[in-house]
């Protein structure tokens, strides 16, 4: 297996966002409880991971890192302080386009995010994306894998929980275990599954 194709396994499942590191969890747990809408938050994040990512790469280390202005003649200038309003930014117009193009061609997919959408700005699992690409110096092409790659494993994971729910709309639960209560239970369940995938990785 290649290089780009075991991180590309290593960031959907040994390193799942929401399941392995525990990032994302509001949208995660919110926008699971129909298979339909956590499709579409699936989708979102991985279009949104796979642009922001490689392109905050492409901005910090021709921008912000420091020695990024030697060419210029200012081989010690350091805006690496301004990456966290850097990157917050690129995702912040990635998500309104996002958005637009939601609205004008997908209303079902919109109108199901509601209030969720503007929200993934700031979503935890997709800033982190771009921070873990600063911390393990990945190339671009490594960003792209890994940014692609981590919103394919928050899509598998909310796709799975939703499924799961969605048969147990029908179960007879115990008034204390109804709603979030079992959700949190599937929750951890998934979460000790995919902590396997890491175990795995790590031999």
């Amino acid at each position: 297996m290649t290089d780009l194709g075991a991180l590309f396994l290593s960031a959907s499942f040994a390193q799942n966002m929401p399941l392995s590191l525990f990032l994302g969890l509001c949208t995660f747990l919110a926008l699971s409880k129909r298979p339909e809408s956590a499709i579409g938050l699936g989708v979102a994040i991985t279009g949104v991971m796979g642009v922001t990512v490689p392109l905050n790469q492409l901005i910090y280390t021709y921008v912000l890192a420091p020695g990024a202005w030697g060419w210029a003649g200012m081989p010690d200038l350091d805006l690496s302080y301004l990456a966290l309003i850097a990157f917050i930014g690129v995702i912040a117009a990635t998500v309104q386009l996002l958005e637009m193009l939601l609205d004008r061609f997908f209303p079902a997919i919109y109108a199901a995010f509601g209030v969720f959408l503007p929200l993934l700005t700031v979503q935890c699992a997709i800033l982190a994306g771009s921070l873990f690409m600063v911390e393990r110096r990945y190339t671009v092409a490594e960003s792209a894998v890994f940014g692609v790659g981590s919103g394919v494993g928050f899509a598998v994971a909310v796709v799975m929980l939703s499924a799961v729910r969605k048969r147990l709309a029908y179960a007879d639960l115990p008034a204390g275990l109804r709603g979030l209560g079992i959700t949190f239970i599937l929750a951890g369940l998934m979460s000790l599954g995919f902590s396997s995938f890491a175990q795995m990785a790590a031999q």
